[in-house]
């Protein structure tokens, strides 16, 4: 049966993921943590059964997940990685050992939380406010974990921090990636008050990993707060860094001093200089873990931890001839890595720009950061209800690139895969790209009409 990202599911997985999805979205959050506690209480606390990681930020939050996976998982023990959103499958949520949960495991755990969420149910039945998606499908995830059992989790925030369903955890390292304008209605107007909510997941006794700020606001308030629980903080720029690193072929080498160790010649699969501050926070957080920051870990182990990574749709070549990037920047502070990777590891001659954005972002930002990347842009939408009109966006786009001639407007995005391909190629141009941006789902569609799902 078809049905979530166009894959074939189970009867027992569609109606469990029908159920979910009739719960509130998980794009709608309250400032209360009440119910997920309650949930967690009445299934006996899963989420305290191994080692936690807690990383929240703006951008980077699941490469830097991803990244640091690998590194325990090279180091012998049992990871649990809870990301969000998915790409193609519900199933992508709950990695286990660095892969996705079976379908049988997704239905078990949702099988496992159904009646002690039933229960809270009707425990808040007079606010009118049942468990939502993203708190029940947080408890699956802690359940899976303990069920597996892994030996340390790595939990990504979903929205924010403060309220956030994930932070119900008691963190042995808290990571906090680069914090930027996003999801302002929920999160605050100034960088500060969106730090503050960030801040929200530091906690006494947990090491904090934190990355460089471009709002030098953010740093001060995820300092104070430090200060304020007197947490011990391995800042970039401070007591951690990026010492080198050169561009190659499929990724980059680096040279990184972590918390109590350098570590040099070490080979990232990935593209942009964002990805090596990624590996730099990932490897500091897995030092933490496993040493304390005391003492540093085998040189060759974080090699070979690194060379493992990958992450979908983050910078991502999807096909040769034209080539083909994805990438699921959706801020702008997402589109300006993006640009700079782009010119940094191409040498695209002409470059073709596909753009699908959701209603609630900044899309004249987001389109103004991209213009001078794209010689031509092809405005589509994804199929989420929130993708903005492709219309809408067309004209928006005329308005940033100027001329008319630059912009295509095409609502279906296979039929703007094929423009984008046919604008590349219009001048038999050897050396031109193509990049897909603008969502999470629009990069995640693009991946799966290109035939890149499970890979």
């Amino acid at each position: 049966m078809a049905r979530p990202g166009g894959i074939e599911h189970s009867e027992a997985f569609t109606r469990a993921w029908t159920d979910l999805q009739s719960r509130a979205p998980e794009n709608e959050i309250e400032p209360s943590l009440t119910r997920i506690a309650r949930l967690l209480e009445l299934m006996g606390h899963p989420e305290r059964a191994y080692r936690t990681f807690h990383i929240a930020g703006t951008n980077g939050k699941t490469s830097t997940a991803r990244i640091a996976e690998a590194l325990l998982i090279e180091a012998g023990l049992r990871t649990g990685r809870l990301t969000s959103p998915h790409m193609h499958t519900p199933t992508e949520r709950i990695a286990l050992d660095g892969q996705p949960i079976s379908e049988e495991g997704f239905v078990q755990a949702y099988e496992d939380v159904l009646p002690f969420a039933e229960v809270v149910d009707r425990e808040f039945a007079e606010t009118g406010v049942r468990i939502s998606m993203f708190e029940f499908l947080t408890a699956m995830q802690f359940q899976a974990f303990a069920s597996a059992p892994v030996d340390v989790a790595i939990v990504e925030v979903g929205l924010g921090g403060r309220w956030d369903a994930t932070n119900v955890i008691d963190p042995d390292v808290t990571v906090i990636t680069p914090i930027a304008f996003d999801h302002q209605d929920y999160l605050g107007e100034t960088i500060e008050e969106i730090a503050g909510e960030k801040a929200g997941i530091l906690k006494e006794g947990a090491l904090a990993v934190i990355a460089a700020q471009q709002f030098s606001g953010a740093l001060d308030v995820l300092k104070n707060r430090c200060a304020e629980l007197g947490v011990t903080a391995a800042i970039e720029g401070e007591q951690i860094g990026v010492l080198d690193r050169v561009p190659a072929v499929g990724g980059q080498m680096i040279a990184v001093q972590s918390i109590a160790a350098p570590y040099e010649e070490v080979f990232v699969p990935l593209l942009g200089a964002h990805q090596a501050h990624n590996a730099l926070l990932a490897i500091a957080a897995a030092e933490a873990l496993l040493t304390g920051g005391d003492a540093p870990l085998d040189g060759d182990l974080v090699r070979a931890g690194l060379e493992r990574v990958t992450s979908p749709g983050r910078a991502e070549v999807v096909r040769q001839a034209p080539t083909i990037l994805v990438d699921a920047a959706h801020n702008p502070a997402g589109a300006e890595v993006l640009v700079e990777t782009v010119r940094e590891s191409f040498r695209f001659t002409r470059t073709v720009g596909i753009v699908g954005i959701l209603k609630e972002k900044d899309a004249s930002e987001i389109l103004a950061i991209l213009e001078p990347l794209f010689d031509i842009v092809v405005i589509t939408e994804s199929t989420s209800p929130r993708a903005i009109p492709t219309d809408l966006l067309a004209m928006e786009a005329r308005d940033i690139f100027g001329d008319e001639d630059r912009v295509i407007e095409q609502a279906s995005l296979p039929d703007a895969i094929q423009a984008a391909v046919d604008a590349a190629e219009q001048e038999g141009d050897d050396f031109a790209g193509i990049v897909a941006t603008g969502s999470i789902t629009l990069a995640a569609e693009v991946r799966q009409l290109l035939g890149r799902v499970g890979q």
